[in-house]
């Protein structure tokens, strides 16, 4: 693709991606202001049980609270600028707000990724080392791996903006730029720049596919070792509790991974618009709003501390 002689670093970009929808913007505000408020309170909820109860103070439910402190960022980033484009029905973004947006998406997803990995490690030595678990996974080490999840997605993130900056897009008649999604996101402005994106594209594959990928074989190796583990208990209560202990974890590596291979690992030719809009809207929204939910109501503990602070708050009353 060629650009042409108005072409622009800097061009206004109109996120279009629920123009055409057939449902009123009206209740798509609605919809997504519900979806917001209620990620902010369950995971908002979730940090503040943790804190609270000396009795969450162990490192998986430190990891859990930061996984929740990362959810609230990663919709807050994305959600009240929607609405905002919900209600005005003008999805006009600056480049430079366009780019912190991607920026501060992509530093919070790909966080979110690396804890979840870092909390199949804290599984896999509390199920298959108990006895040196409070050794290993002591709370001066775990927040080493936050402190370092979140450098590598620092790093990770400036990579990719570095490469969007030199980008041109040709903007139409009113210096526009259209952009078929709701958000800033890696792929559909790639697809609108009429630059070269061969680098973009490479980088994507390669170092975005190996820190994925890394994070995930971790995974697998680690519930396959739980596994093992698992089956050679002698009881089948120990089996239980064990598995009782992964499921809520495994159920969000499922959906997170999953929309995220989707969405950016897919070769062009494969990858539809709107399944784009569907998988993204899965991680933007559904997974921070999942995910308080998913580890309280299959979580003993943390339905214990929400009951001690239900009773407190009516004791103090």
């Amino acid at each position: 693709m060629s650009c042409a002689p108005n072409a622009s670093h800097s061009p206004v970009f109109l996120l279009l991606g629920f123009s055409r929808s057939s449902i009123p913007h009206s209740l798509l505000f609605l919809l997504f202001l519900a979806i917001y408020l209620t990620t902010i309170l369950g995971n908002v909820t979730l940090v503040l049980l943790i804190s609270r109860d000396s009795r969450l103070h162990s490192p998986m439910y430190y990891l859990l609270r930061g996984l929740s402190i990362i959810d609230l960022g990663l919709s807050t980033v994305t959600l009240p600028q929607l609405l905002v484009h919900l209600a005005s029905d003008y999805p006009a973004i600056p480049a430079a707000r366009c780019l912190a947006q991607f920026f501060f998406f992509y530093a919070f997803g790909v966080t979110d990724t690396l804890v979840i990995a870092v909390m199949a490690l804290d599984r896999y030595v509390a199920i298959c080392d108990p006895l040196h678990y409070a050794l290993v996974m002591n709370r001066q080490r775990c927040a080493c791996l936050l402190a370092l999840s979140w450098a590598v997605s620092i790093v990770h993130t400036m990579l990719h903006v570095g490469l969007l900056l030199p980008l041109y897009w040709t903007a139409d008649a009113g210096g526009h730029v259209h952009i078929p999604h709701f958000f800033c996101d890696h792929r559909p402005l790639l697809r609108a720049s009429c630059s070269d994106i061969h680098s973009n594209e490479l980088a994507i594959f390669l170092e975005g596919g190996f820190l994925m990928l890394g994070p995930c074989a971790l995974i697998v190796l680690s519930y396959v070792r739980i596994g093992a583990t698992i089956l050679r208990l002698p009881s089948a209560a120990g089996r239980r509790r064990a598995v009782s202990t992964c499921g809520s974890h495994l159920t969000m590596v499922g959906f997170l991974y999953g929309t995220i291979i989707w969405v950016y690992f897919q070769p062009p030719s494969q990858n539809s618009r709107d399944q784009d809009m569907v998988a993204a809207v899965m991680y933007t929204t559904i997974t921070p709003l999942a995910n308080p939910f998913v580890y309280s109501l299959r979580n003993k503990d943390v339905k214990g501390a929400l009951c001690r602070l239900h009773r407190q708050g009516r004791v103090d009353s």
